[in-house]
Order: structure tokens, then C-alpha cells, then sequence
């Protein structure tokens, strides 16, 4: 099984943006877990990181014919991306939704999900965690 992980703005300053809300590891931290998690399930990963939604899209449009599911993490773009959301309808490949925070108890603009109304599934405010189980529910739902 082939996965994608997408993750949107700002998460390439995991450890020194906003701490308290996201924690002290730092992307390669993230990275390396993912990385660790995906081998030791047997699966193949590709991380993406940028802080450019057209990036994102692009990514998105070439994971098809060539992934079996996508673990996104939007970032900001959760609440304001159509775009996002086309591309993982586009492409119809099972996503996972992820978010370090937990999103629903905070800002009122952060309460919708544009990418999750195209997931089979949201893991939100578990942390680095939440990746290893969305990488999970994907092996075991559609490998």
C-alpha cells in the first residue's frame, strides 16, 4: 500500500509556532514518526509539506494512479479551500483528515472543514498521533 501524507501551512514550524497549542516536536520529529510507523505497518510514504494551496491541489492530482490513500493534515486551508477539496473529490482516493489540535474547541472560523467533506474519516486533536491512526484506518479499511 502507497500513502500519501500532505501537510499544509505553517506545520513546518511544528515546535516553534504557538507551543502550547501544538507542542514542542518539531516537523522532523513528525516526519520521523511517520517515516517509522509507515515501515514498521509495511506501507510506503511520501511526505509533502507546503505552505502553498495550489502546491497542495497539484500534489493532490498527482497522487492519483499512483496512491492507495491520503492522510492530509490542510492546516489553515481546512477552513477556506474549495480548491482542496475538488482535488481530493477529483482524484476519489479514500483521505484521512488529521489536525495536531483539537480544532472544535477553538476560533469559530476553524469549526468547518472544507477537505473533510471529501475524508472518510477525521482524526482531530490526538497530536503527532492522530497521523499513525489515520495511516491505520487506511491500512486496515482499504489495503
Amino acid at each position: 500500500m502507497k500513502i500519501l501524507v500532505i501537510n499544509g501551512p505553517n506545520l513546518n514550524m511544528l515546535g516553534i509556532r504557538e507551543p502550547a497549542i501544538y507542542g514542542a516536536q518539531n516537523y522532523d520529529a513528525l516526519c520521523k514518526m511517520i517515516n517509522a510507523h509507515s515501515a514498521e505497518k509495511g506501507v510506503e510514504v511520501k511526505i509533502f509539506q507546503s505552505n502553498h494551496e495550489g502546491a497542495m491541489v497539484d500534489e493532490i492530482q498527482a497522487a492519483y494512479g499512483k496512491f492507495d490513500g491520503i492522510v492530509i493534515n490542510p492546516a489553515a486551508y481546512t477552513h477556506t479551500s474549495v480548491a482542496i477539496l475538488d482535488a481530493l473529490k477529483a482524484v476519489g482516493l479514500p483521505a484521512v483528515e488529521v489536525h495536531i489540535s483539537d480544532v472544535s474547541k477553538r476560533e469559530d472560523f476553524r469549526q468547518i472543514s472544507y477537505a473533510g467533506m471529501a475524508c472518510v474519516k477525521s482524526y482531530i486533536g490526538l497530536g503527532f498521533e492522530g497521523y499513525c491512526k489515520a495511516i491505520d484506518y487506511l491500512i486496515e479499511k482499504y489495503a
